[in-house]
């Protein structure tokens, strides 16, 4: 990546100055206005809207009206899912594997229903920042254009008007993360890779643009993720924007003040998720969890994991 050329987007020139080659914000048009605390708040219902309608936080999905057989089918068919998961999400094959062994399927299963509880709820959370970011930017009237991109490299593209005589367009492609560390560090050269493909072949570009990944989670404000020993950019047209600068920016509402508003339209929306620590599953998906181990040759007469070399098959693809 860093035999491509810098884009000719403002950036700071001061070489004695913390962000020196960043982008030079005070050379692009400014926040004209401040949308107000109700505009907020029916962009964070409509993000919990949006997040909820792509994750489902209902624990199981099962309706009010459903009957004993219909609830049954519900909880059967979770049960399976959820040994899909078993198979499929795991940190390490031999970690895992020794971790079950000797272990009940049913505190087994009920272990990673809470884990995967645990990543839809990342996961709603993400989109829904997402949502407010990209929102909060169209509404906020000082960008030329704000449009979802809908891939999975980039989230949102901006375009902003340099303040000076000659008002060109720069571009920004937005990808939203919860945190830096969403991104394993040899995942991250992958992801700036992708990201700035995007731009770089996006037909309907007018303009130089520059590559964000938004943080919107965690406190701090600007960083450029370099290679190694050399400290050389993996892209000179990438930037991670965190919280202290990536909502100002966009939003023109402080991080605090962002998360304050959304925890205040939480409540009122209702009471939250239960604590997964709390969560009692069905026997009857349970026991589809069970009766999937047992085709897979994995529990002993009294339901326990008894074959560590038999999960390690199962984890790695290769159990017959």
């Amino acid at each position: 990546m860093s035999n491509i050329s810098p884009q000719s987007y403002p950036r700071i020139e001061d070489e004695g100055a913390r962000f020196n080659g960043y982008l030079d914000e005070s050379r692009l048009v400014p926040h004209g206005h401040r949308i107000s605390r109700e505009e907020l708040k029916d962009i964070i219902l409509a993000s919990i809207e949006y997040a909820a309608g792509k994750s489902s936080r209902q624990i199981l999905n099962v309706p009010e009206s459903a009957t004993d057989d219909e609830a049954n089918r519900i909880y059967r068919s979770e049960g399976r899912k959820l040994f899909t998961y078993f198979k499929n999400y795991y940190d390490d094959p031999a970690s895992a594997a020794y971790q079950y062994l000797g272990k009940h399927y049913s505190e087994v299963a009920t272990e990673q229903f809470r884990n995967r509880i645990l990543q839809k709820q990342r996961m709603n959370s993400g989109w829904r920042y997402q949502y407010i970011a990209e929102e909060t930017a169209r509404q906020s009237g000082r960008f030329l254009s704000v449009s979802g991109i809908g891939m999975a490299e980039a989230d949102f593209n901006a375009q902003i008007i340099q303040a000076d005589p000659s008002n060109r367009t720069v571009n920004i492609y937005v990808s939203v993360k919860n945190r830096s560390n969403t991104l394993g560090g040899q995942d991250w050269p992958k992801a700036i890779q992708a990201l700035e493909q995007v731009a770089r072949t996006d037909k309907n570009r007018d303009g130089p643009y520059i590559c964000v990944f938004g943080i919107a989670m965690e406190k701090g404000q600007r960083r450029i993720k370099v290679i190694g020993r050399t400290k050389t950019p993996h892209s000179f047209n990438t930037e991670v924007w965190l919280s202290d600068f990536f909502w100002p920016f966009f939003a023109n509402y402080s991080y605090e003040e962002i998360i304050s508003e959304v925890l205040h339209t939480l409540m009122e929306a209702g009471p939250p998720d239960p604590a997964t620590a709390s969560i009692s599953l069905p026997e009857v998906l349970l026991e589809a969890f069970g009766q999937r181990c047992r085709q897979y040759r994995l529990l002993d007469a009294d339901g326990l994991f008894n074959d560590a070399g038999r999960l390690v098959q199962l984890f790695c693809g290769t159990v017959r």
